[in-house]
């Protein structure tokens, strides 16, 4: 396996090693002693969660707040995606910058999303299998999000915004100014 650590600290990008042949082919999607001996960390993950979306479904920018923040490690098990993950941390000398990387079923990358961090995909193609693991459990009342067209964060879903599909809860979420600086 392959590992790359993006702009944002502790946010990485994986690469698996495929074998393949004329029946196919495999691959390690998840192994911890390898992860955490690759990343430093010693992540346990406890959840695993998966949807389905079609072509211009944007879900995110979510995350759990305090105790019940949660380390994601996403990909997509069918389609392709644009996936962003935006440093919320406190303190960090990347605070309110992003990373987005394209995750598909080809390319079998996957990215690791620590806690402190928002995490949303956009759905690029006509529908997308979307699978992750979590280090925590979900709690609602820990949830917050942040409007993912939000100007200040100047992320490229890479689709026209009118093409792009929000849960209400999505469209109503606050700013990120309003969540993470007029506290």
């Amino acid at each position: 396996m392959k590992i790359t650590e993006t702009k944002l600290q502790g946010c990485y990008i994986l690469e698996p090693t495929k074998y393949g042949d004329s029946r196919g082919y495999f691959f390690e999607s998840f192994n911890e002693r390898t992860f955490n001996e690759l990343t430093g960390t010693q992540t346990h993950f406890v959840q695993d969660n998966q949807s389905f979306s079609t072509r211009g479904v944007l879900r995110g920018l979510h995350a759990q707040r305090g105790e019940h923040a949660q380390a994601k490690l996403v990909r997509v098990l069918q389609g392709r995606v644009i996936d962003v993950s935006v440093d919320v941390r406190p303190g960090s000398s990347t605070f309110g910058e992003h990373v987005a990387v394209e995750l598909s079923d080809e390319n079998n990358l996957q990215l690791f999303v620590p806690r402190g961090f928002l995490h949303g995909f956009v759905v690029l193609s006509e529908t997308a299998t979307f699978f992750y693991k979590c280090d925590n459990f979900y709690n609602r009342d820990a949830e917050c999000g942040v409007y993912p067209l939000d100007g200040k964060l100047s992320i490229d879903w890479r689709l026209p915004a009118e093409q792009l599909l929000l849960s209400d809860k999505d469209k109503e979420a606050p700013s990120f100014t309003e969540v993470f600086i007029r506290r």
